[in-house]
């Protein structure tokens, strides 16, 4: 059987030129069964765009024919930029060149002749993937006739509905619009029918329900899947826990958000008589009952990953399981899969285990209530958990040990204050304050990526297929374009071109530690960062400054974390696997990978959406209200300030009616000609609220009268 690695060596080759289907059987001297097993390599790979067939019928990669593939990123301008994880740079689509290609879809992209000092440019010559079948947006027009604004602004265009499809939508009404005819080089406008008529803008749940449809988020699980679970076997007896190592006696406790249900993780710690620490990190055992191949797993893969969106959560598994039998809830048996490691008083890793287990927690903890036992010393609690005082002692000794090799190889911890969005009962929005991160969401987080650094690299050594999480390093030209913002606040990141390490920008975030432009800086780096994202690749993580990592903590919520845990049981069981079976998995993590990345980017994107949407909301009302705020953003058409609560506004150039401005590129400043007067990134201002849009999620400021 020809491996699909194989396959693809042969075709990196310097002196490999494009094969037909019968060239390649002949070339790797196959029998009929294996052309087959070819035949079906080859039309997956070409479906995935990992290679091209010709017209002529022949197969190469895409980079040896000038082509890219990937992802398209629209402007509602109407242009489009390609994003593909084979390039440094994205490469610019013009409107007239995208052949009707629309935001989000997967193409293949022919490179034009590059002038000189431009941007790479191409054309659509093929769409892989169509990414928008279903368009939420704003109904406009009659009974009978009319169209579809979309939401989503980067669809950059209407979708005309088809005459009588209406649905007796009325103007102003969110909208599920199914796309009938996608257009193409010739027709301009995509058409489509009304399938689903939500609301008016502005009812309680239509935002959050709109933002739902928009990413394609399922809110039930098919009528198989819940049969399949409603057959399950939903408690732990005695023939799941045989073979298994025993740590029901070992005082475990799980550490979460008050409100949260779905408990992946449990922690035990104790401190061993030559003064290190044994660390047991227990995970659900999600692979026990969700099986390769069944309806739940099937569903799991599609959803890739829980989504929080406020008010709700849409989970990756059915609520029996989520909730039930695979949390791990305190006072009940439940099956996990542990790594077991001893940590010496430098936080260096001695020795592991990686066991399947049963663990019985012997508590259910809030970040709240540790942080109250170990920084308030809360004579209640204490006294409550005075059994486990000594462990959480332990528990913050250890953290502190971590952090501080964390921070000496150099990882960078950016400090983004988060927003907590409170609502009242009909999911309106009551207040919006800072959440700040707290010693026990880092005693949490410290112990997770050992664990996860742990298998990783266990596993790696193992050489066994594997999903990993990568975090690659910025690009020369990203860490170029920061050092002209840095250079503004007299910062710079010193970073040889070939050599980018996370300390550089490590030692940027302690420069600005405490100076007024901190979080924005902060924040500026992080998104200067490429994107963390899954692979079968070991590439490192460049924020952690690690170079083994992997997600195998949550597998309740995240796909990848059920897919490791999946080959963990089974080299566990079986410690040899024969090519063939190498060979399946390692196809199969790299569909999980991609599937993964893909599908947490839609809930991120729907999450950053709703919370868009909610600070949008809580600003109605508001109008004439005036507030202390950052400058996070400056462009030729005005400045964005942030205001202490997370929210943003835009206070347009127009509004600045004292002199005439211009925006000065190099330091991020928007320049009076005749008074001087300078509006920079990372300075305090006043602000007054003027507008608050809520259909377009804008909320526009003034400068305050005194700042006037």
């Amino acid at each position: 059987m020809v491996e699909r690695q194989q396959l693809l060596a042969l075709m990196r080759e310097k002196m490999y030129k494009p094969l037909t289907e019968a060239e390649l059987i002949q070339t790797l001297d196959l029998d009929d069964e294996e052309a087959i097993d070819l035949r079906e390599m080859l039309s997956q790979l070409e479906r995935e765009g990992v290679i091209i067939r010709t017209r002529y019928g022949r197969f190469g990669l895409p980079e040896k024919m000038n082509l890219v593939v990937g992802r398209l990123q629209g402007n509602e301008r109407g242009y489009a930029f390609l994003v593909s994880t084979d390039r440094q740079q994205d490469v610019y689509i013009a409107s007239s060149n995208l052949s009707g290609a629309m935001h989000g879809d997967r193409v293949i992209a022919r490179l034009l002749p590059r002038s000189e000092g431009k941007r790479d440019e191409g054309e659509v010559i093929r769409i892989l993937e169509r990414a928008n079948h279903r368009i939420v947006g704003r109904f406009e027009g009659g009974e009978h006739v009319g169209f579809c604004r979309p939401d989503e602004r980067r669809i950059g265009q209407d979708i005309v509905i088809v005459p009588g499809e209406t649905k007796g939508a009325q103007t102003g009404d969110r909208i599920v619009v199914r796309i009938t005819q996608f257009p193409d080089g010739r027709r301009q406008l995509a058409t489509g029918v009304v399938e689903e008529v939500l609301g008016r803008t502005g009812d309680p749940g239509v935002d959050v329900l709109a933002v739902m449809r928009q990413y394609d988020l399922p809110d039930e699980f098919p009528p198989e899947v819940k049969q399949e679970v409603a057959k399950m076997k939903l408690e732990v007896g005695p023939e799941d826990i045989e073979g298994r190592l025993d740590l029901r006696d070992v005082p475990t406790i799980t550490i979460d958000g008050a409100d949260a249900k779905d408990l992946d993780d449990a922690i035990s710690l104790v401190k061993l008589e030559n003064g290190n620490y044994q660390l047991g990190v227990h995970i659900a055992d999600v692979g026990h009952y969700v099986r390769p191949g069944s309806e739940v797993d099937k569903e799991a893969f599609r959803r890739g990953t829980s989504v929080y969106l406020l008010d709700r959560v849409l989970p990756m598994l059915p609520f029996d399981l989520s909730n039930g039998i695979c949390s791990l809830t305190a006072g009940v048996d439940r099956l996990t899969l542990s790594v077991i490691m001893e940590i010496d008083r430098e936080g260096n890793l001695v020795q592991h285990e990686i066991v399947e287990s049963v663990i019985h927690s012997h508590a259910r903890m809030t970040y709240d209530e540790v942080n109250r036992i170990l920084v308030g010393e809360d004579p209640e609690l204490r006294e409550r958990y005075r059994d486990l005082l000594q462990q959480l002692q332990w528990m913050k000794e250890l953290r502190g040990i971590l952090a501080e090799k964390r921070a000496a190889r150099g990882a960078i911890d950016f400090e983004i204050q988060e927003a907590k969005i409170i609502l009242d009962e009909e999911g309106r929005v009551k207040d919006i304050v800072p959440r700040n991160p707290t010693l026990a969401d880092s005693i949490i987080e410290e112990f997770m990526v050992r664990a996860n650094e742990t298998i990783a690299e266990t596993y790696y050594w193992l050489e066994m297929p594997f999903v990993y999480r990568v975090h690659e390093e910025p690009k020369t030209s990203t860490v170029s374009e920061l050092n002209s913002f840095l250079g503004a606040f007299g910062l710079r990141i010193k970073a040889k071109p070939e050599e980018i390490h996370p300390k550089s920008f490590q030692a940027v975030l302690a420069q600005v530690e405490g100076r007024p432009e901190q979080r924005l800086i902060h924040r500026v780096l992080l998104r200067s960062m490429m994107r963390a994202r899954y692979s079968p690749q070991c590439l490192g993580h460049f924020g952690l400054a690690l170079k083994y990592y992997c997600h195998f903590t949550s597998p309740i919520r995240r796909y990848p974390d059920l897919v490791i845990h999946r080959i963990i049981k089974e080299n566990l069981r079986k410690k040899h696997l024969d090519d063939r079976r190498r060979a399946e998995l390692a196809a199969f993590v790299e569909r999980a990978a991609i599937q993964s990345s893909a599908r947490e980017q839609v809930a991120t994107d729907a999450e950053r959406a709703v919370v868009d949407i909610k600070k949008t909301e809580f600003m109605l009302g508001k109008e004439g209200e005036i507030y202390d705020a950052i400058i996070s953003g400056v462009t030729n058409f005005g400045f964005f300030a942030e205001l202490d609560n997370t929210v943003e506004g835009l206070v347009h150039v127009s509004s600045l009616d004292d002199d005439y401005y211009q925006y000065d590129e190099e330091s991020y400043s928007l320049i009076g000609q005749r008074t001087k007067r300078r509006f920079r990134l990372g300075d305090r201002v006043r602000v007054q609220v003027v507008n608050v849009d809520l259909e377009e999620r804008r909320i526009d400021f003034e400068l305050a009268p005194s700042d006037k």
